[in-house]
């Protein structure tokens, strides 16, 4: 029984190592865009979308990034303030509003180094169904075990970039 302890012990250590070694990665990799484009990774991420589907509501954007339409909007504001992005009325229906890239906001995109999400996207859809299945099971139950299956993760993806002010 002493055995099952201490190797039950090592399992959770290594655990919550792994856990600490995604968080650190993520941290990093946050950083690092901040500092070569200026934006946070949910900012690229709704950057990208826009890129992709024009002119574009903040609801369908809300659906192609995975965030919710208020985390959405406040980011929509954040980029249309420091003129990366522009707000449109509808041609058809001017009561629909949807954002569009400026020049600058397709520039600062271009300079945005590839998330780190991407890379392991490519990688995770290279894998059997069975090991995604397996790593998503896993996944689920360590978030229900560290009682965060129902937190919104939004607002720790969106945090505004740090601004000083030179004196």
């Amino acid at each position: 029984f002493r055995g099952k302890v201490i190797l039950d012990k090592l399992y959770w250590q290594d655990v919550l190592v792994s856990l600490l070694r995604i968080i650190r990665a993520t941290d990093m990799q946050s950083k690092r865009i901040l500092k070569v484009c200026g934006l946070t990774i949910p900012q690229v991420m709704v950057l990208r979308a826009i890129e992709a589907l024009g002119d574009v509501s903040s609801k369908r954007i809300s659906d192609a990034v995975s965030l919710s339409p208020a985390t959405v909007t406040t980011i929509l504001n954040r980029l249309e303030d420091r003129g990366l992005i522009e707000r449109v009325r509808g041609q058809a229906d001017k009561r629909v509003v949807n954002a569009r890239l400026t020049q600058v906001g397709l520039t600062t995109l271009n300079s945005a180094p590839p998330l780190l999400h991407e890379q392991f996207i490519e990688r995770f859809e290279a894998l059997e169904d069975w090991k995604k299945t397996q790593i998503l099971s896993s996944l689920q139950q360590v978030a229900t075990m560290m009682d965060a299956e129902s937190l919104d993760a939004a607002p720790l993806l969106d945090i505004a970039p740090v601004t000083t002010s030179e004196s």
